[in-house]
Order: C-alpha cells, then sequence, then structure tokens
C-alpha cells in the first residue's frame, strides 16, 4: 500500500489517496445529478440500478479514505505544512464530519425506502412525491458533503 502515500496527481502536497478520493468527491454530486436525470426520463430500474452503484463505490470510497487517513497519522499529521489555522482547519473538518454523517443516514434512509417501496408496486405513485423530496435533501447532502471535503482537501494541503 506504498502507492498510497506517493505524491498525488493534482499538483498538491497531498498524497495520492487524498488526491483520489477528492476527485471521487469533487464528482459525486454530477453523478448523482445523471443519476436522477434517469428517473425523470422514466428509466427507473437504470436509476435504481446507478444509484445502488453510486452509494457502494462511495462507501467503499470512505473505508479507503479512513484507512489512509489511519495509516497516515491522522488529522494533526496531514495538517502539518499547511499555513491555515489549526483550529480552523479543525472546524471544518468537525463541520465535514457532521454533515458527511448526516448525508449518509439520508442517503442510506432514501435507498431503504426506496427499495422497500419498490418491493411493493409503491414507488410510481402516491410514494413518488415523499422519495422526490427524499431524493432531493440527500442530493443537497452530498453537495454539502462535497463541498466541505473539498475544503478541507484545500485547508490541508494547497493554503
Amino acid at each position: 500500500m506504498d502507492y498510497m502515500f506517493q505524491a498525488g496527481f493534482l499538483g498538491t502536497r497531498a498524497p495520492f489517496f487524498m488526491d483520489f478520493v477528492t476527485l471521487i468527491v469533487a464528482f459525486l454530486p454530477l453523478l448523482l445529478f445523471i443519476a436522477i436525470g434517469m428517473a425523470k426520463r422514466k428509466t427507473y430500474k437504470l436509476h435504481a440500478f446507478t444509484q445502488t452503484v453510486i452509494f457502494i463505490v462511495s462507501f467503499i470510497v470512505v473505508g479507503y479514505f479512513e484507512y489512509g487517513v489511519r495509516l497516515g497519522g491522522g488529522f494533526n499529521n496531514f495538517m502539518e505544512g499547511s499555513h491555515a489555522s489549526h483550529d480552523y482547519a479543525l472546524w471544518v473538518l468537525i463541520i465535514h464530519i457532521i454533515i458527511a454523517t448526516i448525508s449518509l443516514i439520508v442517503w442510506v434512509r432514501t435507498l431503504l425506502l426506496a427499495y422497500k417501496a419498490n418491493m411493493r408496486g409503491e414507488l410510481v405513485g402516491s410514494f413518488s412525491a415523499s422519495h422526490k423530496k427524499a431524493g432531493f435533501y440527500t442530493f443537497i447532502a452530498i453537495c454539502l458533503t462535497a463541498f466541505t471535503g473539498i475544503w478541507v482537501y484545500l485547508l490541508l494541503f494547497v493554503y
């Protein structure tokens, strides 16, 4: 796993794994937007499959990220070399973790409720309005997670 800590490809001080994860996080809202578009085009099975795949891949990427952070010495170790205030960066990180945790809960809930409704044959119909609302909240939560994740990256490795 030495490759994880080799120089990244985004031209910052970040190791490879941080660049990789940040790139995926940055594109996550776009991927979700595309998957939502599938539902708008009434390709519901493709929408469901795509959303599930995006969630599973995201979950694996978060695991990869957490493994790299633990192996790399944690926040304080990555903070070395940054010109950002430690306390400020820590608060941004805490906000990011709170938003990411809420996003995960909202996303899992949306997927599980959709799966259950689909099994009952209710997803298209009366359940659709609440699913659209849950999907909207999930999308906003993921966008905020991506924004704050990139913010943390910038504080740690750019400034």
